[in-house]
């Protein structure tokens, strides 16, 4: 069974709210408004102030929003450079160019710091077991999860899944 956070239905809203504002006014405006709905004046745990989730939507190139919406929909595929060019149709080189351009890291750089990411978002929205978050996530273990996420957020996954827990919500 899954559990997901009272906060889901909160957070579902403001996606839909912020595709709105999106289609209608463009991705500039749209990011301004998710930065400015943080709740964290500073996020716990070491955690990103500018989320994948919100950095994918920081681009108007539509390539690159699709590659990108793609990692963050299917963290357990084969995210290689190779295999998002191939998926797109671009040669690597170019696929690494567009990201640079538009979000200021190489694929590889933005699937390596996007799935520690995905992980955090699942424990702190499921009791799903640390072990099915690491093969969700495309981790080949509970261990290589764990290394990941404490290279990225400074504690150990259980450790963020117990402060999330206590965090109050909406």
């Amino acid at each position: 069974m899954v559990e997901v956070s009272p906060a889901g239905g909160v957070t579902s809203a403001l996606d839909l709210t912020l595709a709105f504002i999106e289609e209608d006014h463009g991705a500039a405006l749209a990011m301004g408004v998710a930065m400015g709905t943080v709740a964290y004046l500073q996020r716990p745990g070491g955690q990103a102030q500018m989320s994948m989730f919100l950095a994918r939507r920081a681009t108007d190139d539509a390539l690159v929003r699709r590659i990108s919406d793609h990692i963050v929909s299917h963290p357990a595929d084969d995210l290689s450079t190779a295999a998002l060019a191939r998926l797109t149709g671009v040669s690597e080189r170019h696929l690494s160019r567009l990201f640079v351009e538009h979000l200021g890291q190489t694929p590889g750089r933005y699937v390596h710091r996007g799935l520690p990411e995905a992980a955090a978002h699942l424990l702190a929205s499921t009791g799903l077991p640390l072990a099915a978050v690491a093969r969700r996530c495309g981790f080949g273990s509970p261990e290589s999860l764990r290394q990941a996420f404490v290279d990225r957020y400074a504690v150990p996954p259980s450790r963020y899944r117990t402060v999330q827990a206590a965090a109050p919500t909406g």
